[in-house]
């Protein structure tokens, strides 16, 4: 048994953990996190990838939402410039689609509610006159541009995991919480592993087990009542050349997402289905099709099921509210302060507003503290000039003087680099990269064991990176030996 209290035990590694624990870290507290299984490894890895305040919600009057979303998605592309950007859509107007007057308010009002300094004007464009018209069908003739973010999401756990552990939180992933008990102003909760630490203050951030762990875990009667939505995407070969986005609208009202992705792909989501357990979640087949006519309605070129590289599915864990579907449902959060004792489940929530959602607890749990993880970057965006010029034009030029100073790689593998390290690269770069496996250096392997919790292929392939998407037999071969020396018990 731990013979100090942590202030603060958080179950639950996902993007609202880790960016509780960083917050709290950050204040001066004692903090453990805990995940079962890889951080990140549930809903935080599995997203659209997007920081972005919402457009659809203002077809249901979430004016306080979508403000909030488009305050943090400045917010996040200025501490992480390296793992966020700004990113045109491309939203086509046709018969189906909802008329242009309607999307043009929108639009006025996405670009006015909250200041910007990353994001251009939206704008009607010609189809015919602009490139994001090359991939659609000749029928779209008009459409809108408007801008949003684009975020690795998996990165981003990792990096508030890494500057919370930097400012003294313990982060133990893969060994899960099995019983909390409160006794004595105390919390004392054993782990899987059989470990049992003290703590004053305890967060339930387990996201869709966020129910069960309050249920089963913490023993307490007034869990919340959970809907829990999977959303489902798939990985194509890219469409177009362009950077453009697309936002496309679907007969039964819903939006789908084509996003350039991983230079080679595209990305396409989401669906919205609702499902009774976590451990359900899975792409369906009725979901592929779906997304595969969804942005067949649009394309010029027509994509089939042989066309398919990867998919995956997350779930969102919503704040029930009896009669709404899944589309209608809020994003919004909600803190659930047990009575009686000294927790707190959080459920629902959005991947951009993670950050309020962190400063929020600590208000209510650490009142005569001071907020400080809106200006400070995390680990890697510390990218220089960028308090002069926006956050995404600084990083560009550094990039480019990096490029300059290492000209044995190849310019996109030291964007690639950046992308996924920021300015720690430089370390990286100063110490050797070794091997190179096309997908991967040696030394970025190293990197992820030794300072990003990886433990395993899958930990390097799917959520330190995307490397799986075009890994070679070598290299698979190589993690698999790596990790299996590195951490099999003799």
């Amino acid at each position: 048994m731990t013979s100090q209290p942590y202030d603060l035990f958080i179950i639950g590694g996902g993007i609202n953990g880790a960016g509780i624990a960083r917050d709290a870290a950050g204040r001066g507290k004692r903090v453990f996190l805990c995940d079962k299984g890889d951080l990140g490894g549930g809903t935080s890895s599995a997203s659209t990838k997007l920081i972005h305040g919402g457009l659809r919600y203002l077809e249901f009057y979430e004016f306080a939402l979508v403000r909030k979303a488009l305050a943090e998605r400045e917010r996040i592309l200025a501490i992480a410039p390296h793992l966020s950007w700004p990113m045109p859509f491309v939203l086509p107007l046709g018969k189906d689609t909802r008329p242009s007057w309607m999307i043009r308010a929108g639009l006025f009002l996405y670009d006015h509610l909250a200041r910007r300094r990353s994001f251009p004007d939206s704008e009607k464009i010609a189809l015919a006159d602009d490139p994001g018209g090359a991939v659609l069908q000749p029928k779209y003739r008009r459409a809108f541009r408007y801008w949003d973010g684009w975020v690795d999401d998996s990165r981003l756990v990792i990096a508030n995991c890494r500057d919370a552990a930097r400012r003294g939180a313990a982060i133990v992933p893969r060994d899960g919480a099995s019983e909390a008990r409160f006794a004595d102003g105390l919390w004392q909760v054993t782990l899987d592993s059989g470990r049992t630490v003290a703590a004053r203050c305890l967060v339930n951030c387990a996201g869709p087990w966020a129910e069960e762990v309050a249920s089963t875990v913490l023993g307490r009667n007034d869990a919340p009542r959970l809907d829990l939505v999977q959303g489902a995407h798939i990985v194509v070969p890219r469409i177009g050349t362009g950077a453009d986005a697309y936002m496309l609208q679907q007969p039964d009202g819903r939006i789908i997402f084509t996003i350039p992705y991983q230079r080679e792909f595209t990305l396409i989501g989401t669906t919205e289905t609702r499902i009774e357990q976590p451990s359900e979640a899975q792409i369906t087949a009725e979901e592929s099709r779906y997304l595969l006519d969804a942005a067949n309605r649009y394309l010029r070129a027509t994509l089939t099921p042989d066309d398919i590289r990867a998919s995956f599915a997350g779930v969102r864990p919503l704040v029930l509210e009896e009669g709404k579907n899944a589309r209608e449902t809020s994003r919004e959060w909600k803190l659930v302060e047990h009575d009686g004792v000294r927790a707190t489940t959080v459920v629902g929530g959005k991947l951009t507003t993670y950050r309020l959602l962190a400063e929020t607890v600590m208000e209510r749990l650490y009142p005569g503290t001071r907020p400080w993880t809106g200006t400070a970057p995390l680990p890697g965006g510390d990218i220089p000039g960028a308090d002069r010029a926006p956050p995404r034009e600084a990083y560009r030029r550094w990039v480019a003087e990096l490029a300059e100073t290492n000209p044995d790689l190849p310019v996109e593998r030291v964007e690639q680099l950046c992308e996924r390290y920021g300015t720690e690269v430089e370390n990286l770069l100063g110490t050797g990269l070794g091997r190179d496996f096309g997908a991967l250096f040696e030394a970025e392997v190293q990197h992820m064991a030794n300072e990003e919790w990886a433990r395993s292929p899958e930990d390097v392939l799917w959520r330190r990176s995307k490397a799986g998407l075009t890994a070679a037999e070598e290299l698979r071969t190589y993690l698999t030996d790596f990790f299996s020396a590195k951490y099999t018990a003799s």
